[in-house]
């Protein structure tokens, strides 16, 4: 850690720049990380939580802007895509709120994740209130585990500890099946009636 302080130290307001985009892009161990040398003083902890969160935030904001305004073209352009659009959208009007505060954390889920919810019928302002609140989780959760636990971090990093993420997609993709059945389940049994 001594090397990377040292070049923390150096590049300064690029740091900055470079967590803010990274977290704007995806979810991964940089927060960790820049908690860790906050811990080490490299850098300021209250201006880390800052950033990761405005890139956490923003990056999100984006993705949902981009699906709400081109997501319809997509999708005429895509036919296979209508079913699955269907029963996407059926999930995020039950879950949708759940699935906001999940999609940060497995592994390739953050980088496409607020696009099924610009996608529903989920308002912006309803997205933006429960985006902020995922994203300040989402930044706390990461950047004071570095900053408490970085030397811990460090050595899991050392071996191995990308199966915690491969554990999370597993799980998050069991919840969404599991929602898909019951959501299944119920427009059978209202079909019936």
């Amino acid at each position: 850690m001594d090397g990377l302080s040292d070049l923390i130290r150096e590049y300064g307001t690029w740091i900055y720049i470079l967590l803010f985009a990274y977290c704007m892009l995806k979810s991964g161990s940089l927060p960790l990380f820049a908690g860790y040398a906050a811990q080490t003083q490299a850098l300021d902890l209250p201006l880390v939580l800052v950033v990761t969160f405005a890139g956490g935030y923003l990056g999100d904001e984006a993705r949902f802007f981009i699906a709400r305004r081109y997501g319809d073209a997509w999708l005429k352009r895509w036919r296979f895509a209508e079913k699955a659009h269907a029963g996407a959208t059926a999930l995020i009007a039950k879950y949708g709120w759940a699935y906001i505060f999940i999609y940060r954390y497995p592994k390739g889920m953050r980088t496409i994740g607020a696009l099924p919810i610009g996608l529903g019928s989920m308002s912006w302002a309803r997205f933006t209130v429960l985006n902020a609140g995922s994203a300040i989780v989402w930044t706390i959760c990461l950047v004071m585990a570095g900053f408490v636990f970085g030397a811990q971090v460090e050595e899991a990093v050392k071996t191995g500890w990308g199966f915690a993420s491969v554990i999370l997609l597993a799980v998050l993709i069991l919840l969404t099946g599991f929602a898909w059945w019951r959501i299944n389940q119920i427009a059978r049994s209202t079909t019936a009636l």
